[in-house]
């Protein structure tokens, strides 16, 4: 679970220190907000290591239900807090942590959503989880770093080089120089195809 542990602390670090406002607010076209995040991979969890290995979580998760608006589990409405939130994430997570200890990882699990693969293993719920929390942490990096130039793996560990804020908007400036001289063609775009 070392992995999975590893990926889901570096999510729930991101939110740590930051407002309500902060927490909501939506960072791209697609209104991806921290708490959003926080949200979505607690509901999840409760799904995929509850109902679909036979242990339902025990409280009704109204945003997932299936007359829910499209997603509604990707944003805290405005009955919820931040605290709200992260209470039901501790909760999801405390109940995966009881399906890990009560079922082997060959336990069977189904997975109506996933059609001809919906038959599968505790084991492969959790492979599949590491790669979901992995990528909403990424999200979550990026977003925390935009808000407030917040950035690392997890606290203490920057996983970044060592160096000062001078080199880093020298870096940056190299970065865009790069992309402007690359121009703005896409790939099947211009060129005489000669």
């Amino acid at each position: 679970m070392r992995y999975l542990d590893a990926q889901r602390d570096a999510l729930r670090w991101k939110l740590e220190g930051l407002g309500e406002r902060e927490l909501r607010m939506p960072m791209t076209p697609t209104g991806t907000n921290l708490l959003g995040l926080a949200k979505h991979v607690a509901t999840v969890a409760a799904g995929y290591f509850g109902t679909c290995v036979g242990r339902p979580f025990p409280e009704p998760l109204p945003w997932n239900a299936d007359d829910a608006e499209p997603n509604a589990d990707m944003w805290a409405g405005p009955d919820e807090t931040a605290e709200s939130v992260l209470e039901l994430w501790d909760r999801a997570w405390a109940h995966a942590s009881a399906t890990f200890e009560a079922l082997p990882l060959d336990a069977p699990a189904h997975v109506p959503w996933w059609g001809d693969r919906a038959d599968t293993t505790l084991h492969r719920l959790i492979v599949h989880m590491i790669a979901e929390v992995a990528r909403h942490a990424g999200h979550a990096d990026i977003l925390r770093e935009t808000i407030d130039g917040a950035a690392g793996l997890r606290p203490g560990v920057s996983n970044l080089p060592d160096v000062d804020e001078h080199w880093w908007a020298d870096y940056v400036a190299r970065l865009r120089e790069a992309a402007e001289a690359a121009g703005t063609e896409r790939p099947g775009q211009g060129g005489s195809g000669r």
